[in-house]
């Protein structure tokens, strides 16, 4: 018997299967991954030698009104250490310039101050102008035109009214966009929900090049880039994290150029070999990503690619908030998942409905295989009106999986769904 650890919520759950079972554990390396250098010292590294780009400092120069983009309380970036720093560099070349701090939301729900305190800090939020993007009030945003995909690009104000636009984030492999970061802070990260909507629409998110760890040719990469480059983001700052979300690595400079390196460093530590099992067990990084069900259709995503035949994907997330937002309960329970599908197919890109993308990656998987959710928190009774089974723990989930698919039936565990790039 192996006993593997699994994260979940704000800890790890394990589970135990049998050695004659366990065909593979596929783990990226950068869960292993220890620098050799402090964080504060990665990231003052990669300021001091930005890639393609003049320093923040100098670009800063002159400069009257600064915007910022950070991320939202979904994301692990660590903010406490990156803010502070990217500040002072801002200051330094422009000591009385007003500076904005803008909450990239997408079409999450808004970050509270308590969340904000925990993200950045108390002296931060004290003495720093912060906003939170709004993607459902028109107000906040201005029309710049259309995209690649002829999507419509409205996007918040502030940064299409500054004189320096500079966002952090971090870079990890992402479903659909290939890697996050970069670009992803702008689209969808500031703009409004119209836009957001026919970035992830139907169309898009069904193209074979819209998946993990690939960029080339991905429509929904591409859109994004462009409102990246319309609003002439300057300078970015983005890390990569170990399994402990901690900075392993630091990427600062072009908006094009550092998110390279940082992707090419990202994948030399996350691709790995695929493995199809008749059982696959993942997870979606443990909190914040496993928050809600919502977000929790990454691991999935990355589980369905080591499927064989009528598989069964575990999935074990705590979902401490639930299904997530009304719109991706009310699709994910209306029906079937092949109903499902044909009702997100008949869709124009144009009146895509919030949160349908997720669902779409969803019904995918639960066409072909069945899907069992592990999480003590959640309510069971909306697991299973998602089309899902429910299970309290991952031995529990495997014993179920394994009356379906036998005892011989091989197991293969992703212990972290979101940090590998399989294939």
């Amino acid at each position: 018997m192996q006993t593997i650890k699994i994260p979940y919520h704000t800890g790890t759950t394990q589970i135990n299967v049998e050695e004659k079972n366990l065909k593979a554990v596929i783990v990226a390396n950068t869960h292993g991954y220890k620098a050799e250098k402090s964080e504060v010292e990665l990231i003052k590294e990669a300021l001091a030698n930005p890639i393609g780009s003049k320093s923040l400092k100098e670009l800063a120069e002159g400069k009257k009104k600064i915007v910022l983009v950070t991320s939202d309380h979904t994301r692990a970036v660590p903010s406490k250490i990156t803010l502070p720093i990217l500040l002072d560099e801002i200051r330094q070349g422009s000591p009385d310039a007003e500076i904005t701090i803008l909450v990239a939301t997408g079409l999450h729900r808004p970050t509270t101050v308590e969340e904000q305190r925990k993200m950045f800090g108390d002296v931060i939020v004290d003495n720093e102008k912060i906003v939170v993007n709004n993607a459902f009030n028109p107000e906040e945003f201005v029309n710049l035109g259309t995209l690649p995909s002829g999507a419509e690009f409205c996007v918040n104000k502030l940064a299409n009214e500054c004189d320096l636009l500079v966002t952090e984030g971090f870079i990890e492999p992402h479903f659909f966009a290939g890697f996050s970061g970069g670009r992803k802070s702008i689209l969808p990260g500031i703009c409004s929900e119209e836009t957001v909507n026919e970035n992830h629409s139907f169309k898009a998110i069904a193209s074979p090049y819209a998946a993990s760890g690939v960029l080339e040719k991905n429509p929904v990469h591409e859109d994004m880039l462009a409102a990246a480059k319309r609003v002439n983001v300057q300078f970015i700052l983005n890390v990569a994290l170990n399994g402990e979300k901690k900075v392993i690595g630091a990427f600062a400079g072009d908006l094009e150029e550092a998110h390279a390196k940082g992707v090419e460093f990202v994948r030399s530590l996350a691709q790995c070999e695929k493995v199809m099992g008749d059982i696959v067990v993942t997870s979606n990084g443990g909190y914040p990503l496993d928050q809600n069900l919502y977000q929790s259709v990454k691991a999935v995503s990355t589980a369905e690619l080591c499927c064989k035949e009528d598989a069964v994907i575990i999935m074990c997330c705590g979902c401490a908030d639930g299904m997530g937002g009304e719109n991706f309960e009310k699709l994910m329970t209306m029906g079937t998942a092949e109903e499902i599908e044909d009702y997100l197919s008949k869709i124009p890109a144009k009146n895509s409905i919030p949160e349908q993308w997720n669902v779409q990656v969803y019904v995918r998987a639960l066409k072909k295989h069945k899907v069992i959710l592990v999480t003590d928190i959640m309510d069971h009774d909306d697991i299973r009106r998602a089309n899902m089974i429910s299970a309290s723990n991952p031995d529990e989930a495997l014993a179920m999986a394994r009356e379906i698919k036998g005892k011989d039936a091989e197991v293969v565990v992703i212990p972290d769904g979101v940090a590998v790039v399989v294939g």
